[in-house]
């Protein structure tokens, strides 16, 4: 018997959602949901992670954020769901400060994963105006 369960999460952009995946070599597809009765009849992106055992994790557009959506009883990650959800939290965080800071000049000289499981960024901007 099936039970999916909607876990809330921060992941409010795609792009730095696929890229924290990437970093993690967690492969996903993305899978367009037509919402049909709306004038524009809009499309949603979800992400879906396979599993061998056929009870897929899906990370589903509710409008605000990507939520979680996963059968609980067939869970086959090597750790579990809230370990799951900190490890991609952890890079997304670090994606979205680079992808951010890009926009305002700044550009990544460092990102290194620390044996404690932290990430260490280190970013820098030259000011033109000095010389």
């Amino acid at each position: 018997m099936s039970h999916f369960t909607n876990m809330k999460t921060r992941f409010q952009n795609l792009f730095y959602l696929e890229k924290a995946l990437n970093r993690l070599d967690i492969n996903y597809e993305r899978e367009v949901q037509v919402i049909e009765g709306t004038e524009s009849e809009e499309n949603k992106m979800n992400l879906v992670i396979g599993q061998p055992n056929g009870y897929d994790i899906k990370f589903c557009w509710n409008g605000q954020e990507y939520e979680l959506v996963v059968d609980v009883s067939y869970w086959k990650q090597p750790y579990p769901i809230e370990s799951f959800i900190d490890k991609i939290g952890q890079q997304y965080a670090g994606e979205a400060i680079i992808g951010e800071s890009q926009r305002i000049g700044f550009q990544p000289v460092k990102y290194q994963q620390n044996e404690d499981g932290s990430n260490t960024l280190v970013l820098e901007r030259w000011n033109g105006n000095n010389f």
